[in-house]
């Protein structure tokens, strides 16, 4: 992992974020990393957090790697018209330069499928994220109860 550069520490000072780490090559500051607790193993569970590109050029999320989970991939919920609620692989993400990403519930989030053991609140788990550089973010997400919205709910 690179150090912080001074606009990103000064950035991260200011609003007191808790989970703040830097691509590669690209300035991506990831903040409020968080996920639910699981039952078990047998159904999937999902990560959530905030992508900030604090840098000068695009950057395109193309993957996610962590022990915790076989198939780890980037979905997005969608209900269409009608009410009706689908989720589907999103595809790689473009984050432009000075914009963010938020990947939380209800829409784009980290899908964590074939769980490799049990989330358990209190606990934390790494998580790769991958880019289309070669770059990757590495980061512990907090495991939140069962039932959380959030970090601060």
């Amino acid at each position: 992992m690179k150090p912080l550069t001074p606009t990103a520490l000064a950035f991260s000072l200011l609003f007191g974020l808790p989970t703040v780490c830097l691509a590669g090559s690209a300035d991506v500051v990831v903040e409020g990393a968080w996920a639910r607790a699981s039952i078990g193993t047998s159904r999937p569970g999902a990560a959530y957090m905030t992508l900030r590109n604090m840098g000068n050029d695009p950057v395109t999320l193309v993957g996610l790697a962590t022990p915790l989970a076989m198939m780890p991939d980037i979905h997005e919920s969608k209900t269409d018209a009608n009410g009706v609620s689908s989720m589907t692989p999103a595809g790689e993400i473009l984050i432009p330069p000075g914009e963010s990403v938020a990947l939380e519930p209800g829409g784009l989030h980290a899908m964590l499928m074939r769980l490799q053991y049990k989330m358990v609140e209190g606990e934390t788990f790494p998580l790769t994220l991958n880019f289309a550089d070669g770059g990757t973010v590495n980061i512990d997400v907090p495991i939140l109860g069962i039932a959380a919205r959030g970090p601060e709910g």
